[in-house]
C-alpha cells in the first residue's frame, strides 16, 4: 500500500480507472454488435496519426484525433453506403492506416524520440495533462449517457429501431466518433497495441456472466476497473510493463468467467 503515497502511482491508478470505465461502457456496444475488430482498426488509425505528428514534429495526439475520427466515420460511411460488411470496411481502413503509419515513421526516422511509447504506452508514466484528458473523456460519456437507451435498442434490434424512426445511422456515427476519441486518449496511457483489449476483453467476460444488457454493462465496468487496479499493483510489485500487465489480468478474469459458465452448466 506504500505505492499509494507516490504521486505517479496515484495518477496511474486514477487514469487506469477512468479509461477502464469509459472502455467498459463502450465495449458492451462494440462486443454486442460483433464489432470487436473495430477497436484494433481505430487503434491503428490512431497510430497513423501519431506517426504523422512525429513526421511533422507536431503534437502526435493532436493529429491522431482527427485521423482516427476520419477513419471511424469512414468505416461507418462505407458500411451504410455500400454492400460491404463492417468487418470488411474496417479491414480496408486498418491496412491503409498501418501502411500510412509505416510510411510516416520511415520518413521521420532519425529524430523521432520514442515512437514505441505510443505503441505500448505506460500507465505509470501518466502526466497530469493525460489525467485531465481521461477525466474529460469520462465527462463526455456522462453527457452522452441519455443516449444509452437508443444505442441499446439499436444494438439489439436495428431493424425495429429503424421502423420506429429512431435516427440509427446518426447514432452509429456518434458512437463511432466517441469510440475514436476514447481510443486516442487511451493510446497515450496503454499504447496502440493494447488499447483494443481494454475495449473488448472486460465486455466479452461480462457477456459470459450476464443475462441482460444492463447486467453486462455493470459487469464490464466492474471487471475493467478491477483489472486496472490489480494490474497496476502487480506491475509495480513484479516490475512488469503496466499496460501489458493489466491486459493479462483482464485475460485472466475472462478465463475465470469462461470457467464459471462451464461449471454452471
Amino acid at each position: 500500500m506504500e505505492a499509494l503515497s507516490y504521486p505517479f502511482f496515484q495518477r496511474a491508478l486514477l487514469a487506469g480507472v477512468l479509461v477502464a470505465l469509459v472502455s467498459g461502457y463502450l465495449g458492451v456496444f462494440v462486443v454486442q454488435r460483433r464489432l470487436s475488430f473495430l477497436g484494433d482498426g481505430l487503434a491503428h488509425a490512431a497510430f497513423a496519426g501519431v506517426a504523422l505528428g512525429l513526421f511533422l514534429r507536431a503534437e502526435p495526439l493532436a493529429l491522431a484525433l482527427p485521423v482516427t475520427l476520419l477513419v471511424a466515420l469512414g468505416i461507418t460511411y462505407l458500411k451504410e453506403r455500400t454492400e460491404l460488411s463492417e468487418d470488411t470496411a474496417i479491414g480496408v481502413l486498418f491496412a491503409f492506416s498501418v501502411a500510412l503509419g509505416a510510411v510516416f515513421l520511415s520518413r521521420a526516422r532519425g529524430y523521432v524520440a520514442d515512437p514505441f511509447g505510443y505503441l505500448f504506452g505506460s500507465l505509470l508514466a501518466v502526466a497530469p495533462e493525460d489525467l485531465w484528458a481521461a477525466l474529460g473523456l469520462l465527462l463526455l460519456g456522462l453527457f452522452l449517457l441519455p443516449l444509452y437507451g437508443a444505442w441499446a435498442y439499436a444494438t439489439f434490434d436495428r431493424e425495429l429501431a429503424l421502423a420506429d424512426r429512431l435516427p440509427v445511422v446518426f447514432h452509429d456515427y456518434l458512437l463511432s466518433a466517441y469510440v475514436a476519441v476514447s481510443l486516442v486518449v487511451a493510446v497515450k496511457v496503454v499504447g496502440a497495441l493494447l488499447v483494443a483489449a481494454f475495449l473488448v476483453i472486460p465486455a466479452a467476460a461480462a457477456r459470459l456472466l450476464s443475462r441482460t444488457f444492463g447486467q453486462m454493462v455493470l459487469w464490464s465496468l466492474g471487471l475493467g476497473v478491477l483489472a486496472a487496479v490489480l494490474g497496476l499493483f502487480l506491475s509495480l510489485a513484479l516490475d512488469l510493463p503496466s499496460g501489458a500487465t493489466v491486459v493479462l489480468v483482464q485475460t485472466g478474469l475472462f478465463l475465470l468467467a469462461f470457467l464459471q459458465t462451464r461449471i454452471a452448466r
